[in-house]
């Protein structure tokens, strides 16, 4: 569970919180800026960290996602009407509230024509249980089509150095329809450069001189790589929201930290133009299941219901 802080005029995520001790769970119910609890609910329920959402929950605007089920112990996408209703009803119950402010389909399932999961979602809308309505690696019709059968008001991406792609398409996607981007792995780091070296396609040589020329810009900036990166994403506009997950209030106040470095136009384009879109080699999971990339439904016309 990610709890989110105001800081300035913007928000951000903050630790999360799986386990993590009574400390970050503390620091959580003390926090009198608390913003925005974004929460998986489908995998984990953390009691504690529900408990400290009790006596803020107008001070918070609550995420939390439907789309994946293990039922049967098997992992499905599902975004029909009956699944979508339950979802929402299960996760009002174990969170113990009456609404959920912004409600996420975490995955497209691709089986299920768009319209027909929004419809759904935009009869919650109407009865008061949830307030928004969120995407998660959706493709830019996707997100068109959502769009036009209610309003979408987050899309959850992976917008990074290393992963440049959604500026083809989603970004400006997002932007004319005013929906706000929420940045996933978005850190520049080189655990997670080698993580990526372990998968097939990526060049782990490659790869490695682009973190190397990254690390020595924030060297001359007085930070480290990854405060850079989230720098980045900070200076992509006010409709750009990173949510960084650490399990370590100490890593939330360096992202926090983040929030000083300042760059010019010439050092973004400088970054830029060591991790163009061209010169990271290899897909983010080296496949394109379950990401944007497969994304697409059927005509609505083709469907017969379940």
């Amino acid at each position: 569970m990610c709890a989110a802080k105001s800081v300035g005029f913007l928000v951000y995520s903050g630790g999360e919180i799986v386990s993590s001790g009574k400390d970050e769970v503390s620091s959580l119910e003390e926090a009198e800026d608390v913003e925005e609890l974004d929460s998986n609910l489908e995998t984990i329920c953390d009691e504690e960290a529900i408990d400290a959402l009790k006596g803020i929950r107008e001070k918070v605007e609550l995420a939390t996602k439907f789309g994946i089920s293990y039922e049967g112990g098997v992992r499905d996408v599902r975004g029909d009407p009956a699944y979508v209703r339950a979802a929402c009803e299960a996760s009002l119950k174990r969170l113990d509230v009456d609404y959920i402010n912004l409600y996420y389909q975490h995955r497209v399932d691709t089986r299920v024509p768009i319209e027909v999961t929004m419809g759904e979602l935009k009869k919650l809308v109407e009865e008061g249980k949830i307030k928004y309505v969120g995407l998660s690696e959706a493709s830019a019709s996707t997100i068109r089509r959502a769009h036009a059968v209610h309003p979408i008001t987050a899309v959850q991406l992976e917008w990074s150095l290393w992963t440049r792609d959604a500026e083809k398409d989603i970004i400006p996607t997002c932007r004319v329809n005013e929906a706000a981007s929420i940045m996933l792995r978005y850190l520049f780091s080189q655990d997670i450069m080698m993580a990526f070296a372990k998968i097939p396609a990526r060049k782990p040589g490659e790869n490695a001189t682009i973190y190397e020329r990254v690390n020595t810009m924030a060297t001359r900036k007085e930070c480290t790589a990854s405060q850079l990166a989230l720098a980045w994403v900070h200076h992509q506009g006010n409709d750009v929201c990173p949510i960084p997950g650490t399990t370590k209030i100490e890593n939330l106040h360096k992202n926090i930290a983040a929030l000083s470095v300042t760059l010019t136009p010439e050092e973004m384009a400088e970054l830029e133009s060591y991790a163009s879109e061209d010169s990271i080699t290899g897909d983010r999971y080296g496949h394109t299941k379950w990401t944007s990339k497969e994304s697409e439904t059927p005509d609505l016309s083709s469907w017969r219901g379940v």
